[in-house]
């Protein structure tokens, strides 16, 4: 069964793209695409000129792609330390100590929790330390699927700030979020899927100005 098709788009460093659509648009299909939790039939997924097309997570990861899973999914029996560890994992040419030093300056709460079991947090510490796991990796594209979902309006404004920081240094982020006016307000892009197809691509200011005719 085909999920999505002819989905065609790219983005620059430090870019920054809203996935839009309704339940069972293929949003997280797309996602889970570019990360390599599936293996699309045709087509290509390049990154810095690598078509990824046929590598799994661990080699994407190591090559610069990093996931914000839908619901979290932190190891809940490990501590927060080490939930950061295993996502530096696959990128052993990386330097840990200062992935963590960048993870602790984006979210300091994680450095104070940085001994408590995982599963112990709050959802939206756990939140943090999903995308603390994948600034880790060091990523170059950031895939971040339901940001804002059961979470505190507190903690997703705290996350769309740490967003922000990871925008300034060139990292480009895909977001998809439930509210969708969020996604848009903070993405330069956006496309916007129906039923598998891509229906619609562009500035999201654009878009904006078609909402209001």
């Amino acid at each position: 069964m085909t999920v999505i098709r002819d989905i065609n788009f790219g983005l620059e460093e430090g870019g920054t793209l809203a996935l839009v659509g309704s339940n069972g648009a293929g949003k997280t299909t797309l996602l889970m695409s570019l990360a390599g939790h599936i293996i699309p039939k045709s087509g290509q997924v390049r990154l810095n000129g690598v078509d990824l097309v046929d590598k799994g997570p661990e080699t994407r990861c190591g090559l610069g792609v990093g996931l914000v899973p839908e619901g979290r999914r932190v190891f809940p029996d490990l501590s927060v330390f080490e939930n950061l560890v295993v996502g530096g994992y696959s990128r052993p040419s990386n330097n840990q100590s200062g992935s963590m030093a960048r993870v602790f300056e984006v979210f300091p709460r994680l450095f104070d929790r940085k001994n408590q079991v995982a599963g112990s947090l709050s959802g939206g510490e756990q939140q943090m330390l999903a995308f603390g796991r994948a600034i880790m990796s060091n990523p170059n594209l950031l895939l971040v699927d339901e940001l804002s979902l059961g979470l505190m309006p507190s903690v997703v404004d705290e996350c769309y700030k740490a967003l922000e920081k990871l925008v300034k240094k060139g990292i480009a982020v895909i977001l998809v979020d439930q509210n969708s006016d969020a996604a848009t307000n903070f993405c330069s892009s956006t496309l916007i899927l129906e039923t598998g197809d891509q229906v619609w691509l562009g500035e999201s200011s654009a878009l904006s100005e078609e909402s209001t005719h």
